[in-house]
């Protein structure tokens, strides 16, 4: 039995999938600090952009947002910011505010329907979107560098962008 209802749900979420229209997927997706927001507004702007798709009741990342908050403040105004999406969904937005003013978040978190977020993982990478947290990297010309789930140092993310940023140039002076 168990195998049966897994599969029912599979499916279930496959027709759920295909009802996401593409504007929901793309944005503007409600906002927790403004006005409505794409992730096209973000990406693409001449930063690095790391993209965090949390929840409020994901415990790694009550553990682990302190560290994205603290690389925030620390990049936004050089070389990245970070973009939050939570997975509270529209319909859970008390939780999504607790948990940013708990933890002072200070970067823009978005709030789209979790459906719509697990369209545009999926559409983004190729890949199935597997839960909280997870990490989506665009360069500073807004294309995807990276995808990882799970908790990420963000050492090893600041490393990530040195090495992606140094090969880059390494390549443009080779075209020159």
């Amino acid at each position: 039995m168990p195998h049966l209802s897994r599969l029912l749900f599979s499916i279930a979420l496959f027709f759920s999938l295909i009802s996401v229209s593409n504007a929901e997927v793309l944005g503007p997706y409600t906002t927790l600090d403004g006005p409505d927001r794409s992730l096209d507004d973000y990406i693409g702007k001449g930063k690095w952009t790391v993209v965090m798709i949390w929840a409020s009741d994901c415990l790694v990342c009550n553990r682990e947002i302190d560290q994205y908050v603290k690389f925030h403040e620390t990049h936004k105004n050089k070389d990245a910011e970070v973009v939050g999406i939570s997975m509270d969904g529209p319909d859970n937005r008390k939780h999504a505010e607790d948990f940013v003013s708990r933890h002072k978040v200070t970067f823009s978190n978005m709030l789209p329907d979790p459906l719509a977020v697990i369209a545009l993982y999926r559409g983004s990478t190729g890949k199935a979107y597997q839960g909280t947290p997870t990490f989506l990297v665009f360069d500073p010309k807004g294309e995807l560098a990276g995808a990882q789930m799970g908790a990420v140092p963000t050492k090893i993310i600041e490393e990530f962008i040195a090495n992606e940023s140094a090969d880059g140039a390494a390549t443009a002076g080779k075209k020159n």
